[in-house]
């Protein structure tokens, strides 16, 4: 029994995509230098947080870290003389929140393993080593399978830490080069080992045109892992980036590459038909993705190929959900594909990705075609596809994706109704602003601090004057909700009403 609840608790539950969020609260004097006192939330819920000390130095090493990105992150300048003042502090304090919020509010810089080790050390301690531990993983299934041996690790090529890939060859075919990428269980992953195993085989047994072949795949006791050929070009990503899939860490490749190159509208629309034919085909079969980002189309010529469909299988979160627990709409694999390949569209129009769930208003350059973009592209299957799945598998991941489903509702249930929240607290203090004698009785809720004892020997104080009754205790929710009316009171609501003057005198 010991046996299998180890097993169990391989599966990795922490959420990587979670948006960490900081908050300097205070800065103190250490030992002749100063410290600042950091508040860090993961997700919505504020009892979820913890505190973190933090020294200029330590910021700007973060500063020195992330500069691989070429994103300017407004760090505060150093300054050797003065740098102890209360109004300096002040001012860097002030500087450095804005330089936490940049860093927090970018979708990459946000991802990366520098960016969690700095602002969470208990989950994401100095000595994690994603690579040496997968380095293991794959060699006990070389020991296996010994077909193939390892030529070298390919180190930051991809946002997700917990994935590493290796550059591989077969022992027979040894000028030939294959790519094996292996990934931790994810905290969705709610297949059974059982059911997993035979699920990640039929990988190779998938045939279509717009989604690259995997080669061999299979599940272990902690993951999982896949071996495709190696594409040189490389993704729709490093096509739109101009760069190649080398050693090249992905922050300095995809965070703020030199040179964008939006893809032309007949490009536009034959990709994005080919991602949709390939969706479409998987919904079909009852294979659910999520995965749908442009790192995870593979650029061949002029065709489009998905990548990492054991992704969602080894339960893994999609790389856009933090933005999805923002929106209430999106509730099913199906809506979550829809929903990336929107992010996907605007990445291949404009060449940078968006940063922010929605999308309030168009640039000014946005191609007006753009609404009509895949209504008459033509499709041209070579070999018919191909995907059977057994049926006791597919309840497998019907049950997997129902469970993807349910989490991220969640979580969306979560944000919403601390979205609310705040937005109600903005809204009463926005009103004792506006009508301070109306909102007043409602407002304070805490009493009055009590007089001071008087001086020892002084005689008794005359009792006080009785004051109004005071008023009655309601809820929270009661008093935001008649203070709401009071403030938003219009006349236009009022229903017109016709008065029958009975006061003439009557002769």
């Amino acid at each position: 029994m010991a046996l299998f609840e180890k097993k169990k608790a391989q599966k990795v539950t922490l959420d990587d995509t979670s948006r960490l969020s900081c908050t300097i609260e205070a800065a103190q004097n250490v030992q002749g230098h100063t410290d600042y006192v950091v508040r860090v939330q993961r997700g919505p819920l504020a009892e979820n947080s913890w505190q973190i000390n933090r020294r200029y130095s330590d910021f700007a090493a973060l500063n020195t870290a992330l500069q691989i990105g070429g994103v300017d992150l407004n760090l505060p300048p150093k300054k050797i003389f003065g740098n102890m003042e209360r109004e300096f502090i002040a001012e860097r304090q002030q500087g450095l929140q804005v330089f936490l919020n940049n860093i927090t509010s970018h979708q990459l810089l946000s991802l990366s393993l520098i960016v969690r080790k700095f602002l969470d050390p208990t989950n994401y301690p100095e000595s994690m080593n994603t690579q040496e531990a997968a380095l293991q993983h794959v060699s006990m299934f070389f020991r296996s399978e010994p077909h193939w041996e390892v030529i070298e690790p390919l180190r930051d090529v991809g946002w997700r830490f917990r994935k590493s890939y290796f550059l591989i060859k077969p022992k027979d075919q040894p000028k030939e080069k294959l790519v094996l990428s292996w990934t931790d269980f994810g905290p969705d992953k709610t297949i059974d080992d059982k059911d997993l195993v035979p699920i990640m085989k039929l990988l190779p047994t998938i045939q279509h045109p717009f989604i690259y072949p995997v080669m061999f795949a299979t599940s272990m006791e902690s993951g999982g892992l896949a071996i495709r050929n190696f594409y040189q070009p490389g993704t729709l990503r490093d096509a739109i980036c101009k760069t190649k899939p080398n050693k090249v860490h992905f922050l300095k490749k995809y965070c703020k590459p030199k040179m964008y190159a939006p893809l032309p509208l007949p490009a536009i629309r034959t990709c994005g038909r080919q991602v949709l034919e390939a969706l479409k085909f998987l919904h079909d079969k009852g294979w659910f993705y999520g995965q749908l980002h442009a790192g995870n189309v593979m650029l061949e010529e002029n065709c489009c190929r998905l990548l990492d469909l054991e992704n969602s299988v080894l339960g893994l979160p999609p790389y856009y959900r933090y933005f999805l627990t923002q929106l209430r709409k999106v509730q099913t694999m199906e809506q979550v594909d829809v929903y990336s390949f929107g992010h996907l569209v605007y990445e291949m129009a404009f060449g940078d990705q968006l940063q922010t769930a929605t999308l309030e208003m168009l640039p000014l350059d946005c191609p007006g075609e753009l609404s009509k973009l895949f209504s008459n592209v033509p499709v041209v299957l070579p070999d018919k596809p191909q995907l059977k799945i057994p049926s006791k598998l597919k309840e497998a991941l019907k049950s997997a994706k129902e469970a993807t489903e349910r989490r991220l509702k969640v979580d969306q249930g979560v944000f919403n109704q601390t979205s609310w929240f705040q937005h109600h607290q903005s809204h009463v203090f926005r009103c004792t602003l506006t009508c301070p004698f109306t909102c007043t009785r409602y407002v304070l809720t805490s009493p009055a601090a009590p007089p001071p004892p008087p001086p020892q020997g002084a005689p008794p104080p005359p009792p006080p004057a009785a004051g109004p009754p005071p008023p009655m205790p309601s809820s929270s929710g009661e008093r935001g909700a008649l203070l709401s009316s009071i403030c938003g009171f219009s006349k236009a609501g009022l229903k017109k009403a016709v008065t029958v003057d009975k006061s003439k005198p009557v002769f």
